[in-house]
């Protein structure tokens, strides 16, 4: 089975139209949407209709549940007042973007997905969040220490734990020496379509392969593949810049920060 995974949209309508193109040529058996749809561009209501409209399951975001809410706070770990200042302009600009009905939707979003597998008697879970399974705005950076990213899965029963939230890919295996037979978790951060911040401007998802003999008991249970496509990078940095939204936002769409 092949499961695409895509998160962090942010009311970014080009690069989803063009993760639609890349992700119906790759026809995976499933599709998920890891949460942020709305934010930081002029497109919430186009992209919550788009999604709907597919019938995509879906998760919240921190953006989706500060909008959904109707307040004025997402939940960004802003680190200094100027994105401070930029990002109450961004959520006062979405909060007046978004239309009754779109808002009632985000309010009714799931706050994860479990998908549990049970393949030649051995089980797989495969748990999917925003941020992480303890907190929708948690970061799970790639550098978090792996005792501490082992316990946040082990509690939380994940074998595969899929978020996303940082805006950063990554893959990591961990593997725990703890029992007779090694067992294996992996992480997987699935990047972000409409907002990329690992320095290339493309979006990105995931696709990840369920083999028949998929388990916690083997390191090749799942294959992950980070897929980058191109979108009309121009188009939504301009729309940034003829709207109420700060100009810096435009610079990090071209510049993938």
């Amino acid at each position: 089975m092949r499961i695409a995974l895509f998160s962090d949209i942010h009311a970014n309508l080009p690069a989803l139209e063009a993760f639609f193109a890349s992700i119906d040529a790759q026809n995976p058996d499933a599709v998920y949407c890891l949460g942020d749809l709305v934010g930081y561009n002029i497109w919430p209501n186009e992209v919550i209709n788009e999604i709907r409209k597919r019938r995509i399951p879906t998760i919240a975001g921190n953006y989706d549940q500060g909008i959904g809410l109707m307040v004025d706070e997402c939940g960004c770990a802003y680190k200094t007042d100027s994105e401070k200042d930029m990002g109450k302009i961004s959520i006062s600009y979405t909060n007046h973007l978004v239309k009754p009905e779109e808002r009632a939707y985000l309010r009714t979003l799931p706050s994860h997905i479990n998908i549990e597998f049970q393949l030649n008697n051995d089980k797989l879970n495969i748990l999917l969040v925003h941020g992480s399974p303890r907190k929708i705005n948690e970061y799970l950076f790639e550098d978090r220490e792996e005792k501490s990213l082992w316990r946040i899965m082990e509690q939380a029963d994940a074998d595969v734990l899929c978020f996303g939230h940082t805006h950063k890919p990554y893959h990591r295996i961990l593997a725990s020496t703890e029992t007779e037979v090694p067992q294996y978790r992996h992480a997987i951060n699935i990047g972000s379509v409409g907002k990329p911040k690992d320095g290339n401007p493309q979006g990105g998802y995931v696709i990840i392969t369920i083999n028949q003999d998929a388990s916690n008991l083997s390191r090749e249970a799942i294959k992950v593949e980070f897929i980058r496509f191109d979108y009309d990078v121009a188009k939504a940095a301009k729309a940034i810049i003829d709207s109420p939204l700060p100009d810096e936002y435009a610079d990090m769409l071209i510049k993938g920060q």
